[in-house]
C-alpha cells in the first residue's frame, strides 16, 4: 500500500484546524483511516441544524473544510450557496452536490448529540429544528470526498465542482443557483452525482435506478365561493363546503378514470379549512393539494383535470368560478441511463454486487432534478443508513423503521459515511480517470 500524507490546515469561525489525511490509495482504506473525523463532523452539523434559506452558518463552516481541501470556494450564490472547484489538470468537470438545510422538526431521538435548535417561524410557530431528512450525513460525506480528492490527486484527472445548495426542502434552492447564474459562472458540468439517505435500508448498501426515480411535485390552491348565511336556513347560502366535499370525491376519479393505469399520478388533498361555527355557512372554502406525476404529458393532464372539476363543482351548485392557484414545485428527476450504468459497475466492485441494489420509483421530490433539466446528465443515488440488526428489530416487534422527515429518524452513521464516501469518491475516479 502506498501510504501517503497531506495536511492543509485553515482556521474557521469555532477556532479548530481542518486537516486532510490520506494514508491510502483506495478510498474504502483512506475512510478506515480518517472516520473519526468524519462522525465528529457528522455530529457538528447535527447538533448545527439551520433551516431553508437560513443556511448561513453550515454554508460557512461547509466552505471553509472545501477551501482547506484545496478548492476555490465561492459562497452565497442563489442565497446561502457555496460553489467550490477542485482544478487536477484538464479533463471533463464532475459536480457533486449536497443540500444544506434542516427541517423544523423537533428532534425526539434521545442522541447524546441531539439537536437542540428552537426558533420561532415566520408565522410565529415554536419549533425545534433537526436535520431529519439526512443533509447531515450529505454534507460530511462530500467533505469526505473533497479531502479523499485533495490528497489522492495522482489517481484523477479533470475538475471536481462542489455544490452546496440550500432550500432543498423547499425546492426552490437549485432554481435560485441556476437563476444566479451557476453555470454560466462557474461552467457547465458534463456529469453531476448525488446521493441521499434511506431510513429503510441498511447501512453498506446502496439503491440505484435509471430513468425516473423521483416525480413532479406541484402544489394547488383552491378557493371554493359561495355566499355565507345561518346554517337554519341553507337555502338562503351557496355552501362552499359541499361544493368541496364534492370535489374531494371528483379528484379521485382523475387518477383513477382519465389517466393510463400504467403512468404513475397522485392526486392528496393535504388541508381543507371553511367555516368558522356549527350554525354559520361562510362564503369561501379553501384546499390545498399535491400533485405528483412523471411525465409533463401526464403533469398537464392533472392539473388541466384539477381546474375542471373544482369549475364542475362550481357551476353544480350555481357558485362563482372558484380561484384556482397552481404553484410549480420541482420537476421529476430522470436518472441518466448510461451515467447510471457505468457508476453502478463502480459500485459493485467496492461494495459488492449484493449490496448494490436496485431501488423503487418513489413519489417523493428532490430539485437536484433541475440540473438535469439544465441539460447535465445526472445521477443521484440511495445511501442505506440504518444498521441491519436494527431493521431486524424493527421487524421482530412489527414495527416500521422511522421515515424521513421523522423526528425519531438517525442514521447509523459510521457504516453510513463509511459506505457513502467510498462509492461516491469511488465515482470520481471512474468519471474522472487518467
Amino acid at each position: 500500500m502506498n501510504v501517503r500524507r497531506c495536511v492543509v490546515a485553515c482556521a474557521v469561525s469555532l477556532g479548530c484546524v481542518i486537516s486532510v489525511t490520506a494514508n491510502a490509495d483506495e478510498p474504502a482504506a483512506w475512510v478506515d483511516e480518517n472516520l473519526r473525523e468524519l462522525v465528529e463532523l457528522y455530529r457538528h452539523f447535527h447538533q448545527s441544524p439551520e433551516v431553508s434559506f437560513e443556511e448561513k452558518e453550515t454554508s460557512k463552516r461547509l466552505a471553509a473544510e472545501l477551501r482547506a481541501a484545496g478548492a476555490e470556494v465561492t459562497r452565497n450564490i442563489g442565497g446561502h450557496g457555496v460553489v467550490a472547484i477542485l482544478k487536477n489538470g484538464d479533463g471533463p468537470m464532475l459536480m457533486l452536490r449536497t443540500d444544506l438545510d434542516a427541517l423544523p422538526v423537533t428532534e425526539q431521538t434521545g442522541l447524546a448529540y441531539a439537536s437542540k435548535v428552537s426558533i420561532r417561524t415566520k408565522k410565529g410557530v415554536q419549533t425545534g429544528v433537526m436535520h431529519a431528512c439526512g443533509h447531515d450525513v450529505h454534507i460530511t460525506n462530500q467533505i469526505g470526498v473533497a479531502r479523499y480528492l485533495a490528497a489522492n490527486k495522482d489517481r484523477w484527472r479533470g475538475t471536481v465542482m462542489f455544490i452546496g445548495q440550500p432550500a432543498e426542502e423547499r425546492g426552490a434552492g437549485a432554481k435560485a443557483m441556476l437563476d444566479d447564474g451557476l453555470f454560466k459562472r462557474f461552467g457547465k458540468p458534463d456529469f453531476a452525482v448525488a446521493l441521499h439517505v434511506s431510513s429503510d435500508t441498511a447501512t453498506g448498501t446502496v439503491g440505484y435506478r435509471a430513468g425516473y426515480a423521483l416525480a413532479n411535485v406541484d402544489s394547488v390552491d383552491i378557493t371554493m365561493r359561495g355566499r355565507g348565511g345561518h346554517g337554519a336556513y341553507p337555502h338562503m347560502t351557496i355552501d362552499p363546503v359541499v361544493q368541496a366535499a364534492h370535489l374531494v370525491i371528483d379528484l379521485q376519479s382523475i387518477v383513477s378514470r382519465e389517466i393510463k393505469p400504467i403512468e404513475p399520478a397522485v392526486i392528496t388533498v393535504g388541508s381543507i379549512h371553511g367555516g368558522t361555527k356549527h350554525n354559520i355557512i361562510g362564503n369561501e372554502c379553501h384546499l390545498q393539494i399535491t400533485v405528483r406525476s412523471y411525465s409533463e404529458k401526464v403533469r398537464k393532464q392533472l392539473l388541466s383535470a384539477i381546474r375542471r372539476k373544482a369549475k364542475a363543482a362550481a357551476i353544480s351548485a350555481a357558485a362563482p368560478e372558484p380561484v384556482v392557484k397552481i404553484s410549480e414545485g420541482t420537476p421529476s428527476l430522470f436518472n441518466n441511463k448510461a451515467l447510471v450504468g457505468r457508476v453502478v459497475t463502480v459500485f459493485e466492485r467496492v461494495v459488492g454486487k449484493d449490496n448494490v441494489q436496485p431501488a423503487e420509483p418513489s413519489m417523493g421530490g428532490e430539485d437536484f432534478s433541475r440540473y438535469g433539466k439544465a441539460g447535465v446528465p445526472i445521477f443521484m443515488y440511495r445511501l442505506g443508513s440504518i444498521d441491519p440488526k436494527r431493521l431486524k428489530r424493527y421487524e421482530t416487534l412489527g414495527q416500521k423503521p422511522p421515515s424521513l422527515h421523522s423526528p425519531l429518524y438517525y442514521p447509523d452513521v459510521k457504516m453510513t459515511l463509511r459506505t457513502g464516501v467510498t462509492t461516491m469518491s469511488s465515482a470520481v475516479l471512474e468519471l474522472l480517470k487518467k
